[in-house]
Parts: structure tokens; sequence; C-alpha cells
């Protein structure tokens, strides 16, 4: 199965292509040019401004980091419509949890309400939730999901600054 060059989304129906990048949706598919454009950014600029975001304060409860990307799963139904999703969360170990907990209450609230992915999907998402309490990113050093929601940051930032200039 194919994941969403712009999001890591996993793709298991459709998609959008623009090239050789492939995209979970039209929305993903809109800011392949800022993914173009973060490649081009040099190493040493984004290392540097990932390691500070990781020993920064974290910015849901501005306590001490170390701070990386937290994913939480979600999942709601009713009846023949099931919905589901991940939702990333910049934050300390601690506010990553509680998001992570918090959408797993959500899945085993929300989640068995719809025939058959409803079943199907909400035991994968609780588990995957658990997992993430469990296991969460290594707090030594920042996550390959932190260098690239920087590294998208750095290429928003430069894309605004072209277009002003």
């Amino acid at each position: 199965m194919a994941k969403c060059d712009y999001c890591g989304s996993l793709i298991l129906f459709g998609g959008a292509r623009d090239g050789d990048l492939r995209f979970c949706n039209e929305k993903c598919r809109s800011s392949g040019g800022l993914l173009r454009l973060s490649s081009q950014i040099p190493e040493d600029v984004v290392q540097k401004q990932v390691w500070e975001v990781h020993q920064g304060t974290c910015p849901a409860c501005h306590g001490q980091g170390p701070v990386d990307v937290h994913t939480a799963y979600r999942v709601w139904s009713a009846v023949l419509m099931t919905s589901w999703k991940s939702e990333l969360k910049l934050s300390c170990r601690a506010c990553g949890v509680k998001h992570q907990l918090t959408s797993l209450v959500f899945c085993l609230v929300a989640g068995w309400w719809g025939f058959p992915w409803g079943l199907i999907v909400t035991p994968v998402q609780a588990v995957r939730n658990l997992i993430g309490v469990l296991r969460g990113p290594d707090p030594m050093k920042p996550s390959p999901q932190l260098e690239r929601l920087v590294r998208m940051h750095i290429a928003q930032n430069a894309a605004a600054a072209q277009t002003q200039a």
C-alpha cells in the first residue's frame, strides 16, 4: 500500500498523483509544491531548527521538553458510515500521552457503531493508540516526523517570503 508523500497517511483507495509524487487527496496534492521546496532546504539549517524545537518548551502546556510529534488515532461510526484519521500533536510526552488516551476513549465510545468498518477499524485504532502511549518517540533524539514537520514549516515560511517579495 502507498503512503501520501505530504502527510504520510496510508492510501487505501484512489489518491491523487503529481508527477512522481502520490497524495491521499487533493488538499495534500496542492501542497506538493511545498514538499518540493522543502527538499531544497540545506540539511544543517533543518537540523539546527529541529534540535531547537526538540529541546524547547511544549507548545501545549509550556512545560519543559523534549518536544516531539505524537500521533493519536481516531474513529467514529454511524450505521453505514465510518470515518477514521490520524492526528499529529507537537508536544511533550505527557501532553502526547494525554491526547492519545483521549483518542483511545473516543474510539472505544464512538467507533463501534458502523457496519462493517466500525467493527474492523475500531480495534486497530485503539491498539495503535495503546502502542503510542507505551512506546512514544525516543526522548534522546528527534523523530523523523519532527524533522519532516520542521522542514515543511521552514518551506512554508520561505514560500510566504517569496510571495511577499
